[in-house]
Order: structure tokens, then sequence, then C-alpha cells
């Protein structure tokens, strides 16, 4: 894993609810329901092509012009500005399962509360490039920063429960 170097830019501001799955399309053109981290591992792991899992970590704060409303749904862990902080990625062959995952970011002991999840599947064989990577990271990363639409992502709070973004 990697810290990120983070530009002072609008923060996403979201409102969170838990949910109970989401329908996820492979490059194949199959809908997978994932209902947990686990299920999102098998269906990464049955693609006919490579697939390379980009995580982006992101801590929530309460914007400092909050609303009351913004507030209460901070304190209930239901809303909050998103500031990504670290990132990774990983094949299928490293993927085990979520406690995993945020044991391997606490030893960097940078604190996060959400992961967000993009499948990138490779090309005829080939797993995508580190270049591909790189770049894929960058874009989620500043897709958080500029405020942008996260629903496209597959999200997880820090106890593995599936989160949808509104």
């Amino acid at each position: 894993m990697k810290l990120l170097s983070i530009k002072q830019g609008r923060p996403t501001r979201l409102r969170l609810i838990k949910r109970q799955s989401t329908t996820l399309a492979f490059q194949e053109k199959a809908k997978i329901n994932i209902t947990d981290y686990e299920s999102l591992v098998v269906a990464a792991r049955q693609q006919v092509e490579p697939q390379s899992l980009l995580f982006v970590f992101l801590e929530a704060s309460l914007p400092k012009d909050y609303l009351e409303i913004e507030k209460s749904r901070f304190n209930s862990s239901q809303g909050g500005a998103l500031r990504p902080v670290m990132c990774v990625d990983k094949s299928t062959q490293e993927l085990s399962n979520f406690s995993a995952l945020v044991k391997e970011s606490e030893q960097l002991e940078q604190y996060w509360q959400i992961v967000l999840i993009a499948c990138f599947s490779g090309r005829n064989g080939a797993a995508p490039s580190p270049v591909e990577i790189e770049q894929s990271l960058k874009q989620m990363a500043e897709t958080v920063e500029r405020g942008g639409d996260l629903t496209k992502f597959i999200a997880f709070n820090k106890s593995g429960e599936p989160i949808h973004f509104e």
C-alpha cells in the first residue's frame, strides 16, 4: 500500500447508507450480485481476463461549513466529507479476506473509514500494466477530491459492511 499525496480541493460530501448488495458488470457483461467482499473476490477470480482490484482508502470528516443535518449524519456514521488517504492494487492471487486487507492497511498507521474498490480487467490474457493501474488509482482518488460520482465503485466500511453513496 502507499500513501497518497493529497491535493487541497473540495471534499466529497456524501450521504452514506448501508446496503445489502450491489450488482457489478464485469467486462464480459455478465451481471454479478455482490453481497460482501468475499463475493467480490470470487466474482473477480471467475472472470476470463485477469483482474486487478483497485483500492482507495478514504477518511471521513465533518466539513468546516457543515449544516446541522450533515453533522447529524456524520455523528451517526452516515455522512461526511471524504478524503483519499492511501491506495493499493491487488491481483486476484493476492486477495484473501477483508480482515486481511484491514490488517495490511493498519501496518501503515493511516486512519481510514471507507474503502472504494474498482475492478480493472486485463486484455488478451494479460493483466493491466502498472502504468494503467497507477493512472486508474489516480483517477479514482481525483474523483473523490473533485466531489465526483462514487456510485460506480463498490464500497465497504472498515467492518466490511457494503455501503452506498447517495
